[in-house]
């Protein structure tokens, strides 16, 4: 048998994109943009994931770029690029330099 934490578990893995579905329905916009950003943790990540598609890995992208990309998102792109990098979905380089995306875009 298992315990209610790991049917827990397994029910979330079950219905992930049902989930992501749902969060893009309560917080996005007929255009894409998004009404508001999450507070909920789970909820913000699962925006991430969608707002990083608009980069291409290995891409080098300046500020100023990365502004541009993500006000289509959300007017607090500031907001926005600090969580991609502090989520590590976005790297970026000391000193206020390059931003760029690694790997997969999931």
């Amino acid at each position: 048998m298992f315990s209610s934490e790991q049917i827990a578990a397994v029910a979330e893995d079950v219905d992930l994109y049902g989930y992501d579905r749902k969060v893009l329905a309560d917080f996005g916009m007929p255009d894409g943009s998004l009404k508001e950003i999450p507070a909920q943790r789970k909820k913000l990540e699962m925006v991430l994931r969608y707002v990083i598609k608009a980069f291409q890995p290995g891409v080098k992208y300046t500020e100023k770029q990365v502004n541009e990309t993500l006000s289509r998102f959300h007017i607090d792109t500031a907001t926005l690029r600090r969580e991609l990098v502090g989520y590590g979905l976005m790297k970026r380089a000391g000193g206020g330099g390059d931003y760029w995306v690694e790997g997969n875009k999931k």
